[in-house]
């Protein structure tokens, strides 16, 4: 937009209300429109202004459908500034202006017209300070659980009564005390190892894995406690060291965190099968108490005793009941009822075998009879005669004798051979 021209007044030697009255305004009077374009010309003509960066507070941020509206803050003096960030530069910007935060934006400084006020055309906004370690602590975060380290189904069981339990901690913390007094309070007999590692500081991530490693090359221990007391948030920065969080994740030993801390959680309680808050508190999830051990053994014997007690109650009951059963059935005459119904059915059963023997005998003998008298050899005692061909079939009609054929004549003690000199079949009258 080209520059209006705004000439300068010497307001002492303005005209007077006599003069202005009379009609004698000058030349140079601007309108409220040029004003506001000349001041738009100069603050968005700036090369300074066209893109400048610009840190502060967010005090408050408002959306709408065309972007996002909100108040870039100095909790220093006080001054402000409204922004702007349109809606296709949200998805552009490595973190979303939230109230309450500190960040970092580029813009351009642009004034709107219709209001007279200036703002800052916002394309992209960052973490400033904390804000910034917070981002990454983020992203590190959701690269790591894409990679499954959080996934709830990887974590592990707790062993229940562990012999050996190694600790990762500092041997001159406040922790490694208050853990051995735990465990030995809950749970005495039970073998701890120390592996001591540093748990602040820039050499911390290092000698955690360092630590991590010695326990599972011992090959003794059968749960392993991460632990530390309270302290700052920058102290305890080694523990969303990705070295450390992988080395929890692929220990192959059930990983118990108890870091003691009032924020939200580490990534390394996320890795760990299991966390606690503090060190005391992961001792007690890492071993039962020997008391409440007492208590479970001393009900599982009365439940047992009460059981047993039920058992044979509930057989002696059978028991009688079977007694007073034989006492109503009488017992003795019932098997003198059936030993006398099984004599009858015993005579019955002999009666009608010796009944039925005699029957096939009479038919047998009847049959033989009959056997005999169809007996072929006492018909050819009587004077009759078998006939058979040469090829052994019987003659049973003239009509199938030819003249001069051989055949075979059987009699009571013996065969001729006969030779057919006629044949004469009967007439029928």
């Amino acid at each position: 937009m080209a520059a209006h021209s705004f000439e300068s007044f010497d307001f002492d030697a303005s005209p007077g209300l006599d003069e202005v009255a009379a009609g004698m305004l000058p030349d140079s009077v601007l309108s409220v429109g040029g004003l506001t374009a000349y001041l738009q010309a100069l603050l968005e003509q700036d090369v300074q202004l066209q893109q400048v960066w610009v840190t502060g507070e967010v005090s408050s941020a408002h959306r709408h459908r065309s972007g996002l509206f909100f108040t870039l803050r100095d909790p220093d003096d006080g001054a402000s500034i409204n922004c702007v960030a349109w809606h296709n530069s949200l998805n552009q910007m490595v973190t979303t202006p939230t109230a309450g935060e500190q960040v970092v934006v580029l813009g351009r400084i642009s004034l709107y017209p219709q209001r007279g006020n200036y703002q800052l055309v916002v394309w992209q906004a960052l973490p400033d300070g904390e804000g910034l370690q917070a981002l990454r602590l983020r992203q590190m975060r959701q690269r790591l659980e894409a990679e499954g380290l959080f996934d709830p189904n990887r974590k592990r069981s707790l062993p229940s009564h562990p012999q050996t339990v190694a600790v990762v901690t500092s041997p001159q913390a406040a922790a490694w005390g208050d853990v051995q007094r735990t465990l030995r309070h809950r749970y005495p007999g039970l073998r701890v190892l120390l592996s001591p590692a540093v748990v602040q500081g820039d050499q911390a991530p290092a000698s955690i894995v360092r630590a991590f490693t010695r326990v599972q090359q011992h090959g003794q221990a059968e749960l392993v406690i991460l632990s530390r007391g309270g302290g700052a948030v920058e102290d305890l920065v080694c523990f969303n060291d990705e070295r450390v969080v992988r080395a929890i994740a692929t220990c192959s030993i059930p990983v118990i965190a108890g870091i003691g801390h009032q924020r939200d959680e580490s990534l390394a309680d996320l890795a760990a099968d299991h966390c606690a808050h503090t060190p005391t508190a992961a001792a007690e999830q890492a071993v039962p108490l020997l008391s409440d051990l007492c208590y479970q053994h001393v009900e599982r014997i009365l439940r047992l005793q009460r059981a047993t007690q039920q058992h044979y109650q509930t057989a002696g009951d059978r028991l009688q009941q079977g007694r007073d059963r034989l006492q109503r059935l009488q017992l003795d005459r019932h098997l003198a009822q059936c030993q006398q119904t099984l004599a009858g059915l015993q005579q019955r059963l002999i009666h009608s075998t010796a009944t039925r023997a005699q029957q096939a005998q009479r038919h047998c003998q009847a049959l033989q009879q009959t056997l005999h008298s169809l007996d072929p050899k006492l018909v050819l005692q009587r004077g009759y005669a078998l006939v058979r061909q040469e090829n052994g079939a019987i003659a049973r009609s003239v009509h199938a004798i030819q003249p001069s054929q051989t055949l075979w004549v059987q009699l009571a003690d013996g065969r001729l051979r006969a030779q057919v000199l006629d044949t004469h079949p009967d007439t029928v009258e």
